[in-house]
């Protein structure tokens, strides 16, 4: 039995991760010493294991809680964790490839500017950033499509009564 402190420490984490994993339902409720404190046993340290594992590999929160539905259920064959992976890498396939359309990009700004001694007045990497319309590749670098806020600001859906 350890305490939240003692798990995070053998796991490498912070007693808030540890928290938050138990608040969010990764990590089962811990057992209260009579003093208050957490308890936990053997098997917190082999999920917390796993979580941090996974976590580490790029699993979403909501994929490792998939994972761990699975390896619970006894009826869980392996072609349900390979699809789970399967999605996961598609989404890192995806990443990579708009990182790749990045560095294609900004290669072509630094062609575009080859006299970096050149005064500032009409850099075409500053003008091309100024008028530059964001694209989806962007959005896929951060894992979502979504506009941010400050999109949704700009487009005039934050803060607005119209629906």
């Amino acid at each position: 039995m350890q305490t939240v402190g003692q798990l995070a420490r053998q796991v490498g984490v912070s007693p808030d991760t540890l928290r938050y994993y138990e608040k969010r339902g990764l990590l089962a409720p811990a057992r209260r010493s009579a003093s208050g404190y957490r308890i936990y046993d053997a098997g917190a340290l082999r999920r917390l294991r796993f979580i941090c594992h996974a976590r580490q590999s790029g699993f979403s929160r909501a994929e490792i809680r998939e994972l761990l539905a699975l390896r619970a259920r006894a009826s869980s064959r392996r072609e349900d964790v390979r699809s789970v992976v399967l999605a996961r890498k598609g989404e890192v396939d995806r990443r990579i490839a708009a990182l790749q359309a990045l560095s294609r990009a900004l290669n072509t700004l630094l062609e575009q500017c080859a006299e970096g001694r050149a005064p500032l007045d009409g850099c075409p990497i500053l003008a091309a950033l100024e008028t530059a319309e964001p694209t989806l590749e962007h959005a896929d670098l951060h894992g979502s499509t979504r506009p941010t806020r400050r999109g949704r600001r700009a487009a005039g859906r934050v803060g607005s009564e119209a629906a």
